[in-house]
């Protein structure tokens, strides 16, 4: 099992969190972003640029994973790519997306879109809290005794 992080988007505390458990349980950890993210390497962490194209860091991702593999990110449409190759996908929030829904998120998604865009919902997702990241490391550590 390897760990794919979208690190385009993620929040610095999962960052930390995410190194630590690591090297704790000596998991590959690999953060990939358009621009080399700044994490101190070791054995088990590694950090990719992989360029300026859009959805850079995704197709990268897309291109290594495999299905015994865990990909960490917020983007759902991308989140949909990973699931279909197998992967298990973790969101910033502790919550996995699977097969089964997988296309209620993105319809989600596309309706949100749609009020933003005609006004009738203003602002974005609430703040990164205290309360979320519990909630990942949870779902974080249940996904890696699983998968021993």
């Amino acid at each position: 099992m390897k760990i794919f992080v979208d690190c385009d988007a993620m929040p610095r505390p999962l960052k930390k969190v995410l190194c630590t458990v690591a090297e704790r349980e000596e998991i590959k950890t690999i953060f990939a972003a358009a621009v080399k993210p700044r994490i101190e390497e070791s054995d088990f962490i590694q950090s990719v640029g992989v360029g300026n194209d859009f959805d850079g860091a995704d197709n990268w991702i897309v291109e290594h994973v495999e299905s015994s593999d865990l990909v960490i990110t917020a983007d759902i449409q991308f989140a949909d790519r990973a699931i279909a190759k197998g992967a298990a996908v973790l969101n910033t929030k502790g919550e996995f997306f699977t097969p089964e829904n997988i296309k209620d998120a993105m319809a989600m998604r596309k309706l949100m879109d749609e009020l933003r865009v005609s006004g009738e919902i203003v602002g974005g997702p609430a703040p990164f809290s205290d309360k979320m990241r519990i909630q990942f490391i949870n779902a974080l550590n249940r996904c890696i005794q699983k998968k021993k």
